[in-house]
């Protein structure tokens, strides 16, 4: 393992047991938990996107933000439900985010996951075109994106401009040299995962997967990205992909953490239904003593194949309680799995 960062689902909610009571709590205290994180040494703060819900949505101007009160941290998404996304507009945001962030973003796209309203992307003003789902949809609208990203020029000038123009054809502006490397797709099954090598995209797998062989969630999740990096290596690309899994784990270092999680025990895989027809596994939380929570995390073989370590954090206990979590992994459990 070579990054560990963490992950909030940016929760909010009015009830008098949350910290973050309102959209604007969530907003200002993931800014400010970034910030904690910098200082304790962690190496990436990622944010999931969802629509509809109260929770975190809209990316950009938070990962800016971010990039404008820190200098070494990675920022990140994991994910962006592309369904809903005007690819070339993003592309501008994100050029610009990244531009404030010195390079440091490292952002998560994917089709999405279950939503809290019916086609909500149809909303945004989008539908997919005769003959294709939804995740067809999602994934024009990825390879739109990477393409734009690559910073070369496809608008013809005006020959009347009100400013004058560069020589040739027109590209999106801003431009971040990079940001292309640095786009992740969230996939949930093997045949994404191997779709995402092939567009050249890093991996993210998160803890839920299709169940593609009734095996425990950590050997399939292994399996994937054993077979993402072989899919990486046929395409030919020329650097290294990088690779991140998510999970829930709780060091138990202090009265606090035992009775917020001590209680869930060794936790277990899980099975559900994310849709109609698709059966997922549901990965385990961990929550033990540092020296317990090293063993047992050594025996998760995709922790072992990820370079990349996310740690959904419970956002609502408030950004001082979950700089704690985050030290206490780094401090007491991070260095016996290979960390640093």
């Amino acid at each position: 393992m070579k990054k560990l960062g963490f992950l909030s689902f940016g929760h909010w909610s009015p009830s008098q047991q949350s910290q973050t009571r309102s959209a604007g709590d969530t907003l200002l205290q993931s800014i400010d938990l970034a910030v904690a994180a910098e200082e304790l040494g962690a190496d990436g703060a990622y944010f999931r996107v969802h629509h509809f819900a109260r929770q975190l949505a809209s990316p950009f101007p938070l990962l800016a933000a971010i990039g404008a009160k820190t200098s070494r941290i990675e920022i990140g998404t994991a994910v962006i439900d592309m369904r809903y996304e005007n690819p070339l507009y993003m592309a501008e945001d994100a050029g610009a985010a990244d531009l404030i962030a010195g390079g440091r973003l490292q952002l998560g796209i994917s089709r999405g996951s279950p939503e809290q309203v019916i086609d909500g992307w149809r909303h945004f003003g989008y539908e997919p075109p005769d003959g294709q789902s939804d995740a067809d949809m999602a994934r024009h609208h990825a390879e739109v994106f990477l393409d734009v990203l690559r910073g070369e020029g496809f608008a013809r000038p005006n020959p009347r401009p009100m400013f004058p123009n560069p020589p040739g054809l027109l590209r999106l502006e801003p431009h971040s040299e990079g940001l292309r490397e640095r786009i992740w797709w969230g996939a949930a099954s093997d045949s994404t995962a191997i779709w995402a090598a092939t567009a050249g995209m890093n991996l993210q797998s998160s803890t839920l997967k299709t169940d593609e062989s009734g095996e425990p969630f950590h050997i399939q999740q292994a399996k994937q990205i054993r077979g993402y990096r072989e899919a990486w290596k046929a395409a030919g690309h020329q650097r290294e992909p990088r690779v991140s899994v998510s999970r829930s784990i709780f060091a138990l270092v202090d009265d606090r953490d035992r009775g917020y999680f001590g209680r869930d025990g060794q936790g277990s895989d899980s099975i559900g239904y994310i849709d109609d027809s698709t059966r997922a596994i549901f990965g385990r939380s961990y929550a033990a003593e540092p020296d317990k929570l090293i063993e047992e995390l050594k025996r998760d073989e995709a922790i072992a194949e990820a370079d990349t370590l996310l740690l959904t954090v419970p956002n609502q206990l408030g950004v001082d309680y979950n700089a704690h979590v985050i030290e206490a992994i780094l401090k007491h459990v991070a260095p016996g799995l290979g960390w640093r």
